[in-house]
């Protein structure tokens, strides 16, 4: 798992079957201290906004789990909205 900020929405006019219906975010992941180090592209379940803190499944098994398949062009998807970190 892994903390990141939503960036902003990825728009593609072309791409595999399985993103037809997925939003996709480029999220920019967060160090302990808050600040970015890199960026992943996730799908999105949870309905995040850009700004919103969000929580990462950037694992390809796992995040496969969550649709259900076994196979597919799929890493990392957002899991949560974070509202606070303590």
């Amino acid at each position: 798992m892994k903390v990141a900020r939503v960036a902003g929405t990825v728009v593609s006019p072309i791409s595999h079957p399985f993103f037809e219906r997925q939003r996709l975010l480029v999220c920019d992941l967060l160090d302990a201290e808050g600040s970015p180090n890199g960026y992943v592209i996730a799908v999105d379940v949870v309905d995040a906004g850009a700004g919103e803190r969000v929580l990462i499944c950037d694992e390809g098994s796992s995040a496969r789990q969550i649709f259900g398949i076994d196979t597919g062009p799929i890493r990392a998807v957002i899991v949560a909205i974070i509202d606070d970190i303590g």
